[in-house]
């Protein structure tokens, strides 16, 4: 008689769960795949989360029993190594830790199989040190300059632990590789492709779009400077409402804020664009994608996942210098180039590249082979 075995048991480690952002989204197609998965994290504010990822039993850290831990989490960072390394997770046979804060430094057992999903190393301990110290009040800064070092020790020895990583784009591979010396498959993270359509050619409008959060690395102030001195039109959607006041106050009235809108809205104004402005500089970068499968092309910094997404030429233009000269010069050359009437259909099959279904395949592909048919079959959107 063949050999019964039984299911593989899953955990899925992620770093906080605040909120429902990029990493999270990741964290639902992965509990998608296993739905029968136990999800272990530092701190659950379980009201701020989808359903997809409640349906799931989720233990904490004990962080999560720290004063105001779900207010204050990131200021309990030094702890964490030694909660995550804290956990039990004897009898789990794959292990995938979701990394953009402490995640995978987990201890799991001998024959069990670490894969590591980085969205990208800790940028408050690498690259961005200097920028998030500086942004910081004093305490804050000698905190960092005491326990900063440790934590890189830490962060590097335990991505030796990890059996396997996937990147969610080429930039963040280059950077496992430089401060971890790790190689990284990229695995892009899955997009809701399927969310968005394109609109007839008569119904595509004038104005440009600017869309997200307000956040300075996004640039939101270079697009307005940029169309200010454009006279384009120029639609912004995204806050918060403070930020809106601010760029309003310094923006010429071809320039239009909507400030936080519903799906619907957000979705309509993608597919009716002339182009999406994306001037920021992102590990993967989803806005671009959801563009591109609205029917619309990108105009983004070359830099980051951008450089992954976009097709110069073909799906957006590339610019090279993050400054509001070169946003200015690339949307001139859009105006003059034959991609504001580029088909929408090619663009809808460019971001079909990025679905959930093409992320599942990137992840069974790292596993192995007795454990690539772990997960359940593939659920149908707005499934329960």
């Amino acid at each position: 008689m063949p050999e019964h075995r039984r299911a593989p048991r899953v955990a899925l480690i992620h770093y906080w769960l605040v909120g429902m952002r990029g990493g999270e989204k990741v964290l639902e197609a992965l509990c998608r795949m296993y739905p029968d998965a136990d999800i272990f994290t530092h701190v659950a504010d379980r009201d701020a989360l989808s359903d997809t990822l409640r349906r799931h039993t989720i233990h904490e850290t004990w962080i999560g029993r720290l004063p105001a831990a779900r207010r204050l989490y990131q200021a309990y960072l030094p702890l964490m190594p030694r909660a995550l390394e804290g956990l039990d997770l004897s009898g789990y046979d794959l292990v995938i830790s979701s990394e953009a804060g402490p995640a995978k430094g987990v201890i799991v057992p001998p024959d069990a199989f670490h894969l590591c999903y980085c969205h990208s190393p800790m940028r408050y301990l690498w690259d961005q040190y200097h920028v998030y110290r500086a942004g910081t009040g004093s305490v804050q800064r000698a905190a960092m300059s005491v326990f900063a070092h440790g934590l890189r020790q830490w962060d590097v020895t335990s991505a030796a632990r990890v059996d396997a990583f996937a990147a969610n784009s080429h930039h963040v591979a280059d950077r496992i590789k430089k401060y971890w010396r790790r190689d990284a498959s990229v695995v892009h993270p899955p997009v809701a492709v399927e969310d968005f359509a394109p609109v007839p050619p008569a119904e595509v409008g004038d104005s440009y779009l600017w869309l997200g959060e307000l956040a300075p690395y996004k640039r939101p102030d270079m697009a307005v400077e940029a169309f200010n001195r454009l006279g384009l039109p120029l639609t912004v959607i995204g806050g918060p409402q403070k930020t809106v006041d601010r760029l309003a106050a310094e923006a010429e009235p071809n320039i239009t804020f909507l400030g936080k809108t519903d799906f619907d809205t957000l979705r309509d104004h993608l597919s009716r664009c002339k182009a999406l402005i994306f001037p920021g500089e992102e590990d993967f970068g989803i806005v671009p994608v959801e563009a591109m499968a609205a029917g619309r092309p990108v105009i983004a910094y070359g830099r980051g996942g951008a450089c992954d997404t976009v097709v110069e030429g073909q799906t957006g233009l590339l610019f090279p210098d993050q400054s509001v000269e070169d946003l200015v010069a690339a949307v001139l050359k859009f105006e003059a180039s034959h991609l504001a009437q580029a088909p929408s259909e090619a663009l809808v099959r460019h971001a079909a590249g990025f679905s959930e279904d093409v992320f599942r395949q990137g992840i069974r592909a790292l596993l192995p082979p007795h454990l690539r048919d772990a997960e359940a079959p593939m659920r149908l959107a707005g499934s329960a």
